[in-house]
């Protein structure tokens, strides 16, 4: 039965340094992403702010105050739909990387762990057929239930992907015709 040399282990425990560096980097970039994010956000929602407040400070009557409430509605959810999205595609991104160096090493680990079971079962001795054949057979399965679970988050996240979608389309669509509706009372009015 064949063991690793020292030169393995070194060059084993060097890769899952340098994976584990490789994925605590893509952590960082997603953050990097989402303070970036904010910090766009919050400056122009200071901006806005500062402008919504020297509209309101000009408002003559209830009726223009009405009028210029009813038009602020309507970008803010328009904003809010923009920034969910935004959280969502950083999250998506991070997460692809992730699993991609994930599948990456699993597959690389799969290969040496065949490699180490076909080495032992050369040296194993006659009689052991059906053990060999178990062990077989029980890798088989593992990594066919792994190809399925993996498939089954593939979808689900497409799935979720649709949903976020249509959810962020829905409610712009409403506070656009919300927005629609208010004008067209007031110009009634």
């Amino acid at each position: 039965m064949s063991f690793l040399t020292p030169e393995q282990f070194a060059a084993a425990n060097k890769a899952n340094i340098e994976t584990l560096f490789g994925l605590t980097n893509k952590a960082f970039e997603g953050v990097e992403k989402l303070v970036e994010l904010n910090l766009q956000v919050a400056k122009a929602a200071l901006g806005e702010a500062a402008e919504n407040t020297m509209a309101v400070l000009a408002v003559k009557d209830a009726q223009e105050l009405l009028a210029l409430q009813a038009s602020l509605l309507q970008p803010s959810a328009e904003k809010a739909a923009a920034y969910s999205r935004h959280l969502y595609d950083i999250a998506t991104a991070t997460n692809t990387e992730v699993t991609k160096t994930a599948e990456a090493q699993f597959g690389e680990l799969q290969k040496k762990f065949m490699s180490a079971v076909d080495s032992a079962v050369k040296n194993a001795p006659a009689g052991t057929e059906n053990a060999v054949t178990l062990v077989k057979s029980a890798i088989t399965a593992a990594n066919n239930a792994y190809e399925t679970v993996n498939k089954a988050a593939k979808q689900a996240a497409d799935i979720a992907e649709a949903n976020f979608n249509a959810v962020t389309t829905t409610a712009v669509k409403a506070s656009q015709a919300a927005a629609k509706s208010n004008a067209t009372k007031r110009a009634a009015a």
